[in-house]
């Protein structure tokens, strides 16, 4: 029998293209036709489902945004009376001054700051800032910078570069084929890649985009190779922080590698996931930001950045990200260990808050939706990945790698018996992008 929440999914699917509005929160990228999809209410680390079942999050946790934890009070408090006094009116919030003096006072490289309210469009909002203030078009890349045309215009012309830094199955449809030859995509802790394309290109090159760390951390070669690679050739060093910010400390992760960017670009958990995004760098680039239109009318309500000061004040009083640290490397080494435990082969990686890890098996897809199916069977939200949260407890953490222990032994029973296509109630998650039918 299907849950409300997939009776609702099928009515979404007829009224929206794909069903949701972020390809992370299909139901088929968990546990198709089985995963609950919406939400009645969310609190600390704990999820309740349109039929009133409530569930520990212990997987991506508002995709990385709610890093305090779901409905966080404190944050929530500054939101109501913002909202009591009113977020939107003719004239400008004085927030956004506060907000700016705080980021540039977390980053002493920075001078300036431009705001938006979305990850991928501050993104898009760098890349037009770095394109001004040099006046070249190129760029180059590495990692995932989100949906908008600048980015997917690396696979024009040949559909490969993209690999490694995207999901596969996304298309370039609709994307213009004039923007063919401006990417050029470069693979992480590989400083000859992006050596050869500032040989080649260098003179060309707007900006170099890279996440300063996500599943590994950068080399000091690496890290502060592209740093004298941009200087050299004048390019903008842009570090996508959307991801990786507020993890490892309470501002941006490079501070952590001793490498400063000329741009550095925040959202998610700037304002623990309510909608809001930082464009911040140095005073010779951000202000190019006047010689070309960006503008927008919902950069000017005041939640974002209310939201914002409240996270980012009690991120730093509390010090968070110690806590995230510790939580995350228990989850790390609990999957390791149930993994020898059960002798069932699981690559671990990532840093302590935003942990991963595969199955090393041929039908390591097949599994995955298992482990994810009897994980929900126990309450928990679980997939190869964790986003840990200030809301996460050891308590927790303890449910959580009880679970794991003994889905890992089924696991391996299931894969010795070849039984794991038979246990699934349902299809094997997606693993990239399909069109939904």
């Amino acid at each position: 029998m299907l849950s409300t929440g997939q009776i609702r999914y099928r009515r979404a699917r007829q009224l929206m293209p794909g069903g949701t509005q972020l390809l992370s929160k299909r139901p088929e990228m968990f546990l198709p036709e089985q995963w609950p999809t919406y939400f009645k209410s969310a609190r600390g680390a704990e999820v309740v489902d349109l039929d009133g079942r409530t569930y520990l999050d212990m997987s991506y946790c508002g995709i990385g945004a709610t890093v305090l934890g779901f409905a966080d009070p404190d944050v929530n408090a500054a939101v109501k009376t913002a909202i009591d006094l009113g977020s939107m009116c003719t004239l400008n919030p004085a927030e956004d001054i506060e907000l700016a003096e705080l980021l540039i006072e977390l980053h002493p490289w920075a001078d300036m700051v431009r705001f938006g309210r979305a990850g991928g469009e501050a993104m898009a909002i760098g890349i037009r800032i770095a394109r001004a203030a040099t006046g070249r078009d190129m760029l180059a890349f590495c990692g995932y910078h989100g949906w908008h045309d600048w980015y997917l215009s690396a696979n024009l012309g040949e559909t490969t570069a993209l690999d490694g830094h995207l999901l596969p199955g996304l298309d370039t449809k609709g994307v213009p084929r004039g923007l063919a030859g401006l990417m050029h995509p470069f693979h992480y802790n590989r400083l000859d890649e992006i050596e050869a394309i500032v040989a080649a290109n260098g003179d060309r090159l707007a900006a170099i985009v890279m996440e300063p760390v996500r599943s590994s951390e950068p080399t000091p070669e690496f890290i502060k190779g592209i740093r004298a690679l941009a200087d050299r050739c004048g390019a903008v060093l842009i570090f996508d922080e959307v991801t990786s910010g507020f993890r490892i400390n309470s501002a941006g992760a490079h501070l952590a590698y001793g490498v400063n960017p000329d741009v550095a670009v925040f959202a998610k958990a700037i304002a623990n996931g309510f909608p809001m995004a930082a464009i911040l760098g140095r005073a010779s680039v951000m202000d190019a930001a006047q010689e070309t239109f960006i503008s927008s009318t919902a950069w000017t309500e005041r939640v974002g950045p209310v939201a914002a000061l409240a996270t980012l004040r009690k991120h730093r009083e509390l010090n968070v990200s110690r806590h995230l640290m510790r939580i995350g490397a228990r989850v790390q080494q609990g999957w390791a260990e149930a993994a020898r435990e059960a002798g069932l082969p699981v690559h671990v990686s990532g840093i302590s808050p935003l942990g991963h890890f595969a199955f090393d098996v041929p039908e390591a897809q097949e599994v995955r939706t298992l482990f994810t199916q009897m994980m929900l069977d126990r309450g928990i939200f679980a997939t190869g990945s964790f986003y840990a949260m200030w809301a996460h407890t050891d308590a927790h953490v303890d449910r959580y790698l009880e679970a794991v222990n003994a889905v890992f032994r089924d696991l391996r029973t299931a894969i010795d018996q070849k039984a794991v296509k038979q246990l699934l109630r349902g299809p094997v998650a997606h693993s990239g992008f399909k069109r939904l039918t």
